[in-house]
């Protein structure tokens, strides 16, 4: 018995066949029984490059029996009274079997292929987030343990402000490390799709002052300008993912661009999106690598000096994805970059109006 996901190529066989013999009946007035095959034969290579080869088989046998039954003399009768039209048949199935093969075997070293190249990125992206787990871990884990032993083996000789100088390191230190860990997994869920979106009618204006309250001590060092106008329309996002998308975002123009630099961030409807746009005045982004911000562990010149696991514009990515948006950097003309998301726009519902005397 076929597998089920073989039934819809029988199905499309008895469809490609009843076309051929619409078309047969047309053509047999002014064309020889001869020509008429031709049209089978053309409907079985359709069927062999597109199912699987029961079903070019079955739409071979299909046709020769259509052909032999309604066009081949004498009509209406599975006989045959001219030999060349044994010959005609066993074309038909040949055909359909050198075709099918083919393409079996094109599809198998597709499949092989993409297997192989699974296995290779697999194998690139664990070897990149070892490296990068190493290099990124690497520091904070030594400034704990360092931290930690001086602590725990002259803290009773050191000052308070020394001890709360240390347990503060400790402190930042462990966030730094969680927040290492913590994008590793949620990569790993949005990759997964393992992340249910909670949707609400959500001012964007209200997203952005949660995300700049948050980033307030990181945010210090820069000038940040917020342009958004009062007429924004509501968005209906899941408003902690986009919360944390756009903060990847001011994160990442905080931590790659020097001290006192503007970072701004602006938004506009634009016909069926909001856009939403963090630019900074920094080095810019190498052209070579502006299509590229976004892939996993990613990082340019100017990031791969500093801490990060390019995860964060990549997390970015994935939640505006999830939302039905899109993602994408390019560069300013007066130098620096700007990151830019969309995010689908709807129509909000309405207040229920109010009972009329109350």
């Amino acid at each position: 018995m076929s597998p089920p996901r073989e039934w819809p190529g029988y199905a499309w066989s008895l469809a490609v066949v009843g076309g051929c013999t619409a078309a047969g009946f047309v053509m047999s007035p002014r064309f020889d029984p001869v020509n008429v095959a031709m049209v089978y034969l053309l409907g079985v290579v359709f069927i062999a490059m597109r199912h699987s080869r029961g079903a070019s088989i079955f739409a071979s046998l299909a046709s020769v029996a259509a052909f032999d039954f309604f066009f081949v003399p004498p009509q209406g009768a599975l006989t045959v009274e001219d030999a060349q039209y044994v010959l005609t048949f066993a074309i038909i199935l040949a055909v359909a079997l050198v075709i099918s093969s083919l393409v079996e075997r094109i599809r198998r070293q597709a499949r092989e292929q993409a297997a192989l190249a699974i296995e290779a990125e697999t194998q690139r992206i664990r070897s990149t987030l070892l490296a990068s787990i190493s290099h990124d871990l690497r520091t904070p884990l030594a400034v704990l343990t360092g931290a930690s032993s001086s602590l725990a083996e002259s803290g009773e000789r050191m000052s308070a402000e020394d001890r709360r100088a240390l347990a503060l390191s400790v402190f930042e230190q462990s966030r730094e490390i969680s927040e290492h860990v913590a994008k590793v997994l949620q990569m790993t869920r949005l990759e997964a799709r393992g992340i249910e979106l909670e949707r609400d009618w959500s001012s964007f204006a209200e997203i952005a002052s949660a995300v700049l309250a948050r980033l307030a001590q990181r945010m210090e060092r820069h000038r940040v300008l917020v342009e958004l106008p009062d007429d924004l329309p509501l968005v209906r996002v899941d408003p902690a993912l986009i919360e944390q998308a756009l903060g990847n975002l001011l994160e990442n123009a905080a931590k790659h661009t020097s001290a006192g630099t503007v970072v701004r961030l602006r938004a506009e409807s634009r016909g069926a999106e909001l856009i939403v746009t963090v630019q900074d005045n920094g080095c810019g982004i190498p052209p070579a690598e502006i299509d590229h911000v976004f892939d996993k562990f990613e990082r340019g010149a100017v990031e791969a000096t500093g801490p990060g696991m390019g995860l964060g514009l990549a997390i970015c990515r994935a939640i505006v994805r999830l939302h039905g948006g899109r993602a994408w950097a390019d560069l300013v003309p007066t130098g620096g970059s700007a990151f830019h998301f969309t995010l689908p726009l709807a129509e909000a519902p309405r207040a229920p109006a109010e009972p009329v005397g109350a």
